[in-house]
């Protein structure tokens, strides 16, 4: 049984508040005593989110956690419910979160307040904030203004908030992987409020439920299914592609299926992943980025006066003064503030309501005070000078603060100042349980001096419904839900939770609201994190690669095992059965390099694939981000949040290696390659070299072409390049696509020293293999391709448009259109083993598949009984001749073919000089020697385009199968 409870103590369930004042109600934000002035206005104010006002009234609390008031508007303005104009003068304005709403509105507000929703969160997971950029007509998910200046949203969810809101966001990003913490196998939907696309329809009663103009709307970022704005709770699990109103969302079931694209999402329950302290950015493989702190920008909370340059003038001129406000010990040794513009003879009381408003504060003001913060506590010296402010007269600390008189303040006071929670003797706090099955969210219990973890642990479990197992099953978690991280640390059993709280308040006031305190079991978790590593020197035996680490970074053998070793490629798996030595592992390898070559160090998922549904077949994504006028980096960021992040690799992170070794145990998957030929070519070689590891040994792969000829993706129908295609519908012709059989070829390079020529060289290289899909070219084609390579090479930043890039090989063709004809006499040809005679030509050019030079049909469509017609699977290869540059001009311009030499499934080349060579689009000079082009064993299967339907005129757009209308990309 458990120990009866303290004298006077009273615990209670959900958050059904026993009396006035407990965590679980939400108290008006300054009852009794408004300040006039208005609340926060952070960066880029947007229309119909930040009304002048005047005559405010306030009015009676409402949920959720919202301080409303009525209030005189001055400008036009929009209700973030309904996302309607509001005709007249009057609107329903939060003081903290600038919620507006119509009056008629109100009482289905189910949003809640940004002071609150940190406590709504379900399951707390943090986000991966990209670095600064330009979003236009996208509204801060925090203060709900518009970010007219640079912003940052997150990588995997469709949050948007001001740099200066980074820290006061909500941990409800999605959950994209099992983590040994509240983990279930049930799907709900994930909702995001606003930012809908522009033709967005309710899912419900279908009428318009996207806004330019607020933050309005929610959406499902798993399914995609939208709304008007929903009854959601921050951080619930969630669904892919549809949208609704939020009073609508309320209709939908709570389980989300994936939408159009389920059996392409690799479901979250299916994958593992123990991370402990890894943040996000290194689950995903995504570059870090430096997202400012407050106090970084010039973020202010005041009157309506617009941040910016001259704003201490205009304060000044408008009788008005501007005060540095810290919210802890922590944002004072880090200088993190945020600026408050008051009037010159605001009261005490007014000028804590803003304080405590900046925070997103929306407890008694009775219970804080402002002190103070001399100049030497800003240089380090974190503590307080011991005096209030309180109406223009100080008093000891320990006072009651601001607050307690209304006497106006005087015009010398100091700039910056400190906010401090009084003393309290008892506090109620939430504690929560860290398993799913039980029947509350949440049980609250008062808090005295004499509690101690383990003596809330004791109370806690009746209510929990776990009081007939052991006291020694459970201990008590601190759980910080930080907006970029989430941070566990168990509490010793004699730890003082009264102590404790102050401590966190000490340090920062909104870090409170930001903790949780959990009930977990206190078993033992055997921690178990891969790590990839790559860049060692190919072809060593696994003790080798051992002790290649052990020497480098000092691995620790009990701890580290190496479980998968690729010794073709140069990389293993490491099994690292410690936290702290994965952790230590992972920087360390990032800065090392072995052999003067940098390794590459990344934290790999756990696929459960026994869990996987029976029609579930996951996309597995490969980004080239370089390729594309950089169009890359957007499609990576676009498939992490339509797909799970898991599933994305970016091609310059590892290569093709670690995203098939995630997959390696899935049975049934598919591959779609973003980038030129290229890396199509990369990810299908290292895909026929790790064949033999996959379950799933054939996997069909898909192009979006980004790079400048795309003569694969032409073949297989998916277009000459991407041109900003919607990205759901790309992944939707994924899924309809069908498959088809492309021949692969090998090509040996077996260099030699060549006999009796003034170009003969000294040493012979080692003989090296590498693969063919598209052609294989030598000599004037391979030249163009080398000097283009070259050119890219010296300036990589002026090749960023694909229009360019066609310029440059123009310009170097042009250089080369005197070249003289002389190739014929450099190399000698056997086809089936048979000598062949060939014509005064520049250039020798091996066709698999009817397009060359960006979409030209150099073998040409007139029928010829010496040949048979050519096809990407009879496994042929066509031979054709080229003149030179002019020849080559006139091919792409359709008005001559190129000439038939020879078609075979076995050719021999003999290089008499060193002679440029491209295979693929990649060039580089051949030494002379022998070139054997063979057939590559297995076909490889691709994804060809299912042909676009014919529409009829005056039909509607596409609705998807999940019901969200589709967008303008959808219905070509």
């Amino acid at each position: 049984m458990a120990a009866a409870a303290e004298p006077g103590a009273r615990a209670w369930l959900g958050g059904v508040s026993p009396r006035q004042g407990s965590p679980t109600s939400s108290p008006e934000l300054g009852a009794g005593s408004r300040s006039r002035s208005r609340p926060g206005s952070g960066p880029g104010s947007g229309p119909g989110s930040g009304p002048e006002r005047a005559g405010a009234r306030p009015l009676g609390p409402a949920a959720p956690g919202h301080s409303f008031r009525k209030v005189t508007l001055t400008k036009p303005t929009f209700c973030h419910l309904c996302s309607d104009f509001i005709w007249g003068l009057a609107g329903i304005l939060c003081d903290v979160c600038n919620f507006m709403s119509h009056e008629k509105c109100l009482k289905h507000v189910k949003t809640p307040c940004t002071s609150v929703a940190p406590s709504l969160v379900r399951v707390p997971v943090a986000h991966c904030f990209g670095p600064r950029g330009l979003y236009k007509r996208r509204f801060c998910a925090v203060c709900r203004k518009g970010l007219e200046a640079p912003g940052v949203r997150c990588e995997v969810c469709e949050l948007h908030v001001h740099p200066d809101c980074v820290p006061f966001a909500c941990s409800d990003c999605r959950q994209c992987h099992q983590d040994g913490h509240r983990d279930h196998d049930t799907q709900l939907h994930h909702w995001r409020e606003g930012n809908l696309p522009s033709g967005a329809r309710c899912e419900v009663c279908r009428k318009a439920c996207g806004s330019s103009d607020v933050l309005a709307g929610v959406r499902c970022e798993w399914c995609g299914v939208q709304a008007l704005s929903c009854t959601r709770t921050p951080g619930s699990s969630p669904c892919p592609l549809p949208q609704a109103h939020s009073v609508c969302s309320a209709a939908l079931a709570p389980e989300c299926t994936f939408g159009r694209l389920r059996t392409m999402v690799l479901p979250p329950a299916c994958v593992r992943l123990l991370s402990r302290n890894f943040s996000k950015m290194h689950c995903f493989r995504i570059s870090e980025s430096t997202a400012p702190e407050p106090g970084e920008g010039d973020d202010s909370v005041d009157g309506g006066a617009p941040a910016g340059p001259g704003r201490e003038a205009m304060a000044l001129e408008s009788s008005k003064q501007t005060l540095k406000i810290f919210d802890g010990n922590d944002a004072v040794q880090r200088n993190h503030f945020r600026a408050i513009t008051v009037p010159r003879l605001a009261k005490s009381q007014e000028v804590l309501e803003v304080a405590l408003r900046a925070y997103y504060i929306t407890e008694d003001p009775q219970g804080f005070q402002l002190q103070a913060l001399p100049a030497r506590a800003l240089a380090g010296n974190t503590r307080a000078s011991g005096k209030v402010w309180s109406g223009g007269t100080t008093e000891e600390e320990g006072s009651r603060g601001p607050g307690a008189r209304d006497v106006p303040s005087i015009i010398r006071i100091p700039e910056a100042w400190i906010i401090r929670a009084l003393p309290r003797s008892q506090e109620v706090l939430k504690i929560y349980p860290a398993w799913l099955k039980v029947g509350v969210a949440y049980v609250s219990m008062r808090v005295t001096p004499q509690s101690t973890a383990r003596t809330v642990v004791l109370e806690a479990l009746p209510l929990l419904g776990r009081q007939a197992e052991g006291l020694k099953s459970f201990q008590l978690v601190e759980v910080l839900m930080g907006s970029r991280q989430v941070q566990r640390v168990v509490l010793a059993d004699e730890e003082p939770l009264l102590d404790r709280l102050r401590e966190i308040r000490q340090t920062s006031l909104w870090q409170m609201s930001q903790t949780r305190f959990y009930v977990a079991e206190s078993r033992v978790v055997a921690p178990r994190v891969s790590l990839f590593v790559g860049g060692l020197p190919p072809g060593r035996s696994p003790q080798e690669y051992s002790s290649l680490l052990d020497e480098a970074v000092a691995s620790k053998a009990g701890l580290v095992s190496v479980s998968h070793v690729y010794s073709a490629q140069g990389a293993v798996v490491l099994d690292v059965a410690c936290f702290a030595e994965a952790e230590r592992l992972y920087m360390l390898v990032r800065d090392t390099a072995v052999h003067g070559r940098p390794l590459t160090a990344l934290v790999l998922p756990d696929v459960l694939h026994l869990k996987l549904p029976p029609d579930c077949c996951p996309l597995l994504v490969f980004v080239n981000p370089r390729s594309g006028g950089l169009k890359g980096r957007d499609l990576l960021c676009s498939f992490r949040k339509l797909l799970n992040p898991h599933q994305v690799f970016e091609l310059t992170n590892g290569g093709p290696l670690p995203g098939f070794h995630v997959f390696s145990q899935v049975p049934c998957f598919r591959v779609l390659v973003c980038g030129g030929d290229g890396t199509v070519g990369w990810v299908l070689a290292a895909l026929e070299e790790l064949r033999h590891r996959l379950a799933c040994p054939e996997p069909a792969v898909a192009i979006l072409p980004l790079g400048t000829g795309n003569d694969l993706g032409r073949v297989l129908r998916w277009g000459s390049g991407y041109s900003g295609e919607d990205p759901f519908s790309v992944l939707v012709s994924v899924d309809e696509a069908d498959a088809v059989l492309v021949d692969r070829w090998t090509i040996l390079l077996d260099a030699h020293e060549a006999s009796g020529g003034e170009n003969s060289v000294a040493d012979a290289e080692p003989p090296k293999i590498v693969h063919m899909s598209n052609y294989c070219g030598i000599g004037i084609d391979a030249e163009l391709s080398l000097d283009f390579h070259q050119a890219r090479e010296e300036e990589p930043g002026k090749f960023t448009s694909r229009f360019h890039n066609k310029g440059v090989y123009v310009r170097v063709g042009l250089q080369k259109i005197s070249h003289p004809r002389g190739l014929h006499r450099a190399l000698r040809l056997q086809a089936e083993r048979q000598e062949v005679e060939l014509p005064s030509i520049e250039g020798l050019i091996f066709l698999n598949i009817p397009s060359w030079g960006s979409g030209a049909d150099l073998w040409g469509s007139d029928s010829d009984s010496r040949f048979e017609k050519p096809r990407m699977d009879d496994g042929l290869l066509e031979v054709v001749g080229v003149t030179g540059v002019v020849h080559m001009g006139q091919v792409q311009g359709g008005l001559r073919s190129g000439i038939r030499i020879a078609q075979g499934s076995y050719f021999r080349v003999t290089l008499l000089k060193a002679t440029p060579v491209q295979v693929d689009g990649e060039p580089w000079v051949q030494a002379p020697g022998h070139m054997i082009i063979s057939a590559a064993g297995p076909k490889v299967h691709m994804l060809r385009r299912a042909k676009q339907k014919p529409r009829k005129a005056g039909t509607a757009k596409d609705v998807r199968a999940d019901g969200a209308p589709a967008p303008d990309g959808d219905s070509k």
